[in-house]
């Protein structure tokens, strides 16, 4: 019963703080820019007062599916934020922009981040394998002691929950990355800047919740398995 509260109660908060975030774009999305300059303009713009200019800046398909890419070296931005003329469209686009900027100045935070990929990918895997045989019994006929069991889920999501907790320093540097420059390049008026500040402390918020269900969910398992030890 612990584990179901803990992921009712972060999927509830998790929904309302997505549904803020959207009700914000969306509101924000209508505020149109007096600088006039699309989300793929402000991008470009931006990495290229930064001297970055390996980074292609790219469209594609999803509602807040923009994010940057470090393997390909590629800013992409959904349909709405890409030609998006607007306060929400200029925050999302800065601080994707702001990870490519990382990446350039190797960020200590986003280069131990990158390097948890891996281990969070294998470690996510583990624990699909271990919640499955559990569910048909698999534990027992693998004849794996309890604690052994215990070390292995914790452990895996040890990794999970690490990688979360790292994700947060990244995402607020890019922000302040993001908010830093168009207000210094002066894209924006101080309306449009306080808009675009509050859309990114939403998209921040998203990132918060889901760290902290992880640490609630890594806090339980460990005193489902080592609590009652004496």
């Amino acid at each position: 019963m612990g584990i179901i509260l803990i992921v009712v109660v972060f999927a509830i908060l998790g929904y309302v703080v997505s549904n803020k975030l959207k009700k914000k774009f969306k509101k924000y999305s209508q505020v149109s820019l007096k600088a006039n300059l699309s989300g793929k303009e402000i991008a470009e713009l931006m990495l290229a007062d930064h001297n970055i200019h390996n980074v292609k800046v790219n469209c594609v398909e999803g509602q807040l599916s923009d994010h940057y890419n470090p393997m390909n070296n590629t800013v992409n931005l959904s349909t709405d934020v890409y030609y998006g003329r607007n306060a929400a469209a200029t925050a999302v686009a800065a601080h994707e922009c702001g990870h490519a900027v990382q990446h350039a100045n190797s960020y200590a935070w986003l280069k131990l981040r990158s390097t948890l990929v891996p281990i969070q990918n294998i470690s996510g895997k583990i624990l699909n394998v271990v919640l499955i045989a559990s569910l048909f019994g698999g534990i027992a006929l693998f004849g794996l002691p309890y604690e052994a069991v215990g070390v292995v889920v914790v452990g895996a999501y040890s990794m999970l929950t690490l990688f979360s907790v790292i994700t947060l320093p990244v995402e607020f540097d890019a922000s302040n990355r993001a908010l830093a420059w168009v207000k210094q390049r002066n894209v924006v008026t101080p309306e449009e800047y306080d808009m675009s500040k509050d859309a990114l402390k939403w998209a921040a918020m998203t990132y918060v919740v889901a760290a902290l269900a992880s640490m609630a969910t890594l806090a339980y398992y460990m005193f489902i398995f080592f609590g009652n030890r004496d």
